[in-house]
């Protein structure tokens, strides 16, 4: 239907089903159109908010620091990470090879869901409403970036902040546990003999995050810097 010479908005249902179709599940249920569209304008569009709000939160800093901020809180990890948060992957349409290998819990197609529902949104909606929700999705992730050093993920600013005091490189100590279709890993950091923090996913790659995030903070609350007053993720240590 069109109205003043303007198409009418997809219908939000359909496009919410086709956001979380993935290309296996409609390669088995015949040929069905995917999510692949709506994550390529999804890309666009949080790509679009991300860059507008740092650029206006950050107005001292430069074009590539600027850049690398905008490449961690867009990037397939921290994506994958909104979505577990919000349980995504329990909804994504997957086809039987993918469900056997626990492709919902994939970052490469939890963050492509994440991508295709900004999509979705865009094309329902329009820009103002999919800017409310990417800010939803993605603030804590800006915060994130605006804490971490230079290498904007935690086991390189871990590294960083043991450099800068005169520590050894982390050590990071791993375990798994449970069937294989189901593995849990469990990571612990040790920095000079003393273990610093410890994290669990459900890939050894996430568990050495979370444990380099804590050590992280710990190491700052710890041997703090003589400017640490004014380091985001000090202070957010500190108060924890």
């Amino acid at each position: 239907m069109v109205r003043d010479g303007a198409p009418a908005r997809p219908e939000p249902t359909a496009l919410l089903v086709l956001a979380l179709t993935h290309r296996s599940f409609a390669h088995e249920a015949g040929g069905i159109p995917t999510n692949e569209r709506l994550e390529f304008l999804g890309d666009t569009v949080l790509g679009l908010v991300v860059t507008e709000a740092l650029y206006r939160r950050h107005p001292d800093l430069s074009e590539g620091d600027l850049a690398r901020m905008r490449a961690a809180t867009v990037s397939q990890r921290s994506l994958a990470v909104i979505a577990r948060n919000l349980q995504l992957g329990r909804y994504v349409l997957l086809g039987k090879g993918e469900v056997r290998t626990r492709g919902f819990d994939k970052d490469s197609i939890l963050s492509d869901t994440v991508e295709a529902l900004i999509g979705a949104t865009y094309l329902s909606h329009g820009l103002e409403v999919s800017r409310e929700l990417v800010h939803r999705l993605v603030d804590a992730q800006l915060d994130v970036a605006a804490a971490l050093g230079a290498g904007l993920d935690w086991k390189t600013s871990l590294q960083e902040a043991a450099a800068e005091r005169g520590l050894p490189a982390p050590e990071y100590v791993a375990t798994a546990e449970g069937p294989e279709h189901a593995r849990i890993f469990h990571s612990s950091v040790v920095i000079d003999g003393v273990t610093y923090g410890t994290g669990s996913g459900t890939a050894k790659k996430h568990a050495e995050q979370g444990a380099a995030e804590g050590a992280y903070r710990e190491l700052l609350a710890s041997f703090p810097r003589p400017d640490a007053a004014a380091d985001p993720a000090a202070s957010k240590g500190a108060s924890a």
